[in-house]
């Protein structure tokens, strides 16, 4: 049994724990990383993650008007992903750090939310079944019962994803151990399974004869739109509950004790106090790698939200409301801008597996962090002149709107290629540079993950509120946002580049983080 003492500025926390980590001489030697099979058998879990996540942005917008759901409400059912994200990993994050379940600290709550994510999906992909047993009419086009179920299904899910993402990367860097190139390696892994699970969602949900694997899914309430949604979601349960198990049951955690003195039993809402204290106890390097993610995901998220609509509606001209011909053009871009995320997911991944021998080549992963940041700032200038081109040849071929040109479709397609390498930065390095500040500040992984959450769902509630507003202030369209993220990635970067930190080289692996401590 090993034992450590950390004084904090409230109390004397005495953690105790069985673990890898042995003793020679009276002296504690940390323990050593985990192997790489153990590493990528906890981050396959984020496929299971991604394919749902995948799911949502492809399948649940046009299933929600389905319910009848009108678009204000729509986009209020939206907001529950930032929200539960600002709220939800860091209180999970601050439980899970302190958790003294015999199955460790973070397998329970791995448990606890890939099986919440199954009733969630579940309950979605089952509404309109259970809504019309419940009473709904099938021939009222808004079904109440129906979407009382979609939205609580919806709410949970968003809150399971969150609940089990933030765990999974803290066990990730408890199993690197403080080796900050396994870190870095494992949320490369990491980010390498979300875009097997993206590209796994994507082609799942562009497949419309899915159901007839299913057949039990089409009912008189469901159509097959519906179906091949109900399909795609147990899909979806079958591969999250088996990358989980896996895992689950291959990757062991030391179960952990902590003891506290009276001070620390007596606070009456000890998770805020630890958050407030978290924000105070922040160093500099953390505060400048909020501030990089933040300004990286205002620039990000414009794109992620619209990419689709700027396809449909900017690329080939089309209208979401107007005569047949307009909407069947803008369903043709959008169509071709899911086959881009398709594109973009494979990018991703491949990537994510180079981001280690890149970030050796150009000096470090804070210069990785910069370039590609300066990549994404091109990029989504870019939009404007792939726009200006396609708007300058329908003026051209005149009034009847037609496909844009294969310069242009390749110009758009080849943006959300390239957007794959910044995609596969943003969801490693700033997750990996996180747990390496916070292991040399000796500071929890689940509630310094939480912490820097909240770096990333704050912007996208900005632009939630502010997208919208400021196309209308230039006109509409999806641009104006698109040049305010274009803005937002080249300042990030020349942050990256000045301000933020190279990680401390390692002399020696500290004991304070890794196998369960």
């Amino acid at each position: 049994m090993n034992v450590y003492i950390f004084v904090t500025q409230r109390s004397l926390v005495l953690q105790v724990n069985t673990s890898a980590t042995t003793m020679e001489n009276g002296v504690i030697n940390p323990p050593s990383p985990s192997s790489i099979r153990k590493i990528i058998t906890v981050a396959s879990i984020a496929a299971g993650i991604q394919f749902g996540w995948a799911l949502q942005l492809s399948l649940l917008t046009p299933y929600v008007q389905t319910l009848g759901v009108p678009h204000t409400w729509a986009a209020f059912i939206w907001l529950c992903g930032p929200i539960s994200g600002l709220l939800v990993q860091p209180i999970v994050g601050y439980n899970s750090d302190r958790c003294t379940s015999r199955f460790g600290r973070r397998r329970p709550f791995i448990v606890a939310g890939a099986a919440s994510v199954s009733i969630a999906v579940f309950l979605i992909g089952f509404a309109k079944d259970m809504g019309h047993h419940a009473g709904d009419s099938l021939e009222k086009s808004t079904k109440p019962r129906a979407v009382a179920i979609f939205v609580v299904g919806f709410w949970i899910l968003d809150v399971s994803n969150n609940m089990l993402q933030g765990p999974c990367r803290a066990l990730l860097a408890d199993l690197s151990a403080n080796d900050h190139k396994k870190m870095r390696t494992a949320n490369g892994w990491f980010s390498f399974f979300m875009a097997v699970g993206n590209v796994l969602g994507y082609a799942a949900g562009s497949y419309s004869r899915l159901y007839k694997i299913f057949p039990f899914t089409k009912t008189k309430a469901c159509d097959i739109y519906c179906a091949n949604l109900k399909s795609c979601f147990i899909i979806d349960i079958v591969i999250l509950v088996l990358v989980t198990v896996t895992a689950v049951t291959t990757v062991k955690e030391s179960p952990f004790t902590k003891q506290v003195d009276e001070d620390e039993t007596k606070k009456t809402s000890p998770f805020v106090g630890e958050v407030v204290s978290a924000f105070k106890s922040l160093k500099k390097p953390m505060w400048i790698l909020l501030l990089v993610t933040c300004l990286n995901w205002i620039a990000w998220f414009p794109f992620l939200l619209f990419d689709t609509d700027w396809m449909g509606t900017e690329v080939y001209g089309g209208k979401v409301k107007g005569n047949a011909h307009e909407v069947k053009i803008y369903g043709e871009g959008v169509r071709a801008g899911a086959l881009g995320l398709m594109i973009n997911s494979i990018v991703l991944g491949l990537t994510s597996l180079a981001l280690e021998p890149v970030g050796r080549l150009i000096g470090g992963v804070k210069n990785v962090w910069a370039v590609v940041n300066f990549v994404l700032c091109a990029c989504l200038a870019s939009t404007v002149l792939i726009t200006k081109a396609a708007e300058a040849w329908r003026r051209h071929a005149g009034p009847e709107l037609a496909h844009p040109p294969a310069q242009v479709q390749g110009s758009a397609l080849a943006v959300f290629g390239i957007l794959g390498i910044p995609l596969a930065v943003t969801y490693s390095i700033p997750f990996a540079l996180a747990s390496i500040y916070c292991s040399s500040a000796g500071g929890g992984q689940g509630l310094s993950l939480g912490v820097l959450n909240m770096s990333i769902v704050i912007p996208q509630m900005f632009i939630s509120v502010v997208s919208g507003p400021l196309d209308d202030a230039f006109g509409g369209g999806n641009l104006p946002a698109f040049v305010l993220g274009s803005i937002a990635a080249a300042v990030s970067a020349l942050l990256a580049i000045l301000a933020l930190p190279n990680p401390p080289k390692q002399v020696s692996l500290s004991p304070g983080m890794g196998g369960g401590h």
